[in-house]
């Protein structure tokens, strides 16, 4: 007989822990199930280790440009890149370690770890590495948080070359000489602009005619103009089709592409075109859970799937790839669950940020989002030139851009590139949550010298669009 459980809880990332440690403080009998590393995604091979080679290339960065600022350093700059690692190792192993402390610390929640399968609309098995079935749980509750891996194009040759993703390449520990990037979001750029200032020739391969092309044109020119000047390069409309080894560097690649254009040669090879979901594996047909052409799981407002007891949540449900946007499916599945609660991920309004260096932040509607419905707004850009403090510290690039609706005086979208852009954009995300009109914001009196206190004289300058 299977074990029962009030509720269970797969997969350990930004969403499914802490909703499996509220689930056990209510009093539910609560299962979690991890099949790898505890922490999902972002602690492992996401947000914190990229975010620590973030940090380490924007310090090698600011070292090579001391003496723009009057400071004399001796002695080239270099890069560790090893001890890169190592730091970075650290930092996800006290994440990972905390997140599984605190899973086995709670109460009424019993950690299990295994590959879960569905046997049923409330049933799981859970397998070991051989195949064989360690547990069977029942469930009236389950939460589906299982995330998204790398998509890898299945080019010609992939399997006689070494290539890496946004998993393996944080376990380099000597720098490519040459790396090679296909894709063109932030997760290619993210990286290009971390190995470009850690030393390496960076070559971005973009099928498209830009970069980010789910951002406004501007912004997406205006982060290429300052990855450019670092020395990134970028080919534009090309697509690989094959790949073979280097014929004189037995580890090195040679990338070949449906133009007729040369091959590349590089001696690193990264994909960064996109991530699909965890989901095929999971035998979600034995449960009667529907999925999508891409293997999403659809949910309505409240994150339910199609079958009555089964939410997912995180990357998975097609609501948002990120981790805020799995925290905030953890916090509406918790207040409607447990607090009596009536919130909806249909209402909730999107924001990200492209972290290079400057970042790149938005929150909302685009302009080109706006255009395309045919709506009326007020608009108002602005050039980091103006900000003060980003004139202070010598890091003028990039601008900002906000959307008003004339009539009711809403702010439909905002977003900064500049200097701590990701932070002042808050300003923006806190008013539109409260659904303010934007002279709330227009009139507010902002801490001198910062980045947010430009935002009330961007918003000065609204007018029509046209």
């Amino acid at each position: 007989m299977p074990q029962h459980f009030d509720a269970v809880v797969i997969g350990t990332g930004q969403g499914g822990t802490p909703l499996a440690v509220r689930l056990g403080q209510s009093g539910r009998k609560t299962a979690v199930i991890e099949r790898g590393a505890f922490g999902g995604t972002c602690v492992n091979v996401g947000c914190t280790p990229t975010k620590s080679y973030v940090a380490s290339a924007r310090a090698a960065h600011v070292a090579r440009h001391a003496a723009d600022l009057g400071v004399q350093l001796s002695g080239a700059v270099s890069v560790d890149l090893a001890a890169v690692k190592a730091r970075k190792d650290k930092i996800i192993g006290q994440s990972r370690d905390g997140v599984e402390k605190w899973l086995r610390g709670t109460d009424n929640v019993t950690v299990f770890t295994g590959h879960a399968r569905f046997t049923g609309a409330h049933t799981l098995a859970i397998g070991g590495p051989d195949g064989s079935v360690r547990d069977e749980l029942s469930a009236d509750e389950i939460f589906i948080n299982t995330g998204t891996r790398a998509v890898v194009p299945p080019l010609k040759g992939l399997e006689r070359v070494r290539y890496y993703t946004n998993s393996n390449l944080l376990e380099l520990t000597e720098l490519p000489e040459h790396l090679a990037i296909v894709g063109g979001s932030y997760i290619a750029l993210e990286f290009a602009q971390i190995f470009r200032r850690f030393g390496s020739r960076v070559t971005v391969l973009v099928r498209g005619e830009r970069v980010l092309t789910r951002e406004d044109a501007d912004f997406a020119s205006s982060v290429q103009k300052v990855l450019a000047r670092e020395g990134i390069e970028f080919v534009f409309g090309v697509q690989p089709s094959r790949v073979e080894p280097h014929p004189h560097h037995e580890n090195e690649v040679c990338i070949g592409f449906e133009q007729n254009i040369p091959a590349l040669e590089a001696s690193h090879l990264l994909f960064a075109t996109g991530r699909e979901p965890n989901t095929d594996d999971l035998r979600l047909d034995m449960a009667g859970i529907a999925t999508d052409k891409h293997g999403m799981i659809p949910v309505d407002g409240q994150l339910r799937t199609n079958v009555p007891g089964i939410w997912a949540i995180g990357d998975i449900n097609g609501r948002g790839a990120f981790t805020h946007t799995s925290y905030d499916d953890f916090q509406i599945v918790a207040a409607n669950l447990l607090d009596g609660g009536a919130r909806s991920v249909d209402t909730r309004i999107m924001t990200y940020a492209v972290f290079v260096d400057p970042p790149l932040a938005r929150v909302g509607l685009s302009e080109t989002d706006v255009r395309k419905a045919g709506r009326d707004a007020l608009i108002a850009t602005m050039p980091m030139t103006r900000v003060g403090r980003a004139r202070e510290r010598g890091e003028t690039d990039g601008f900002m851009k906000v959307l008003v609706d004339p009539q009711s005086k809403q702010i439909l979208g905002a977003a900064i590139h500049g200097i701590e852009g990701d932070e002042a954009l808050h300003t923006f995300i806190d008013i539109m949550t409260a659904g303010a009109p934007y002279p709330t914001l227009q009139y507010a009196m902002h801490i001198h010298p910062t980045i947010s206190e430009l935002v009330p004289t961007l918003l000065d300058g609204l007018k029509p669009m046209k």
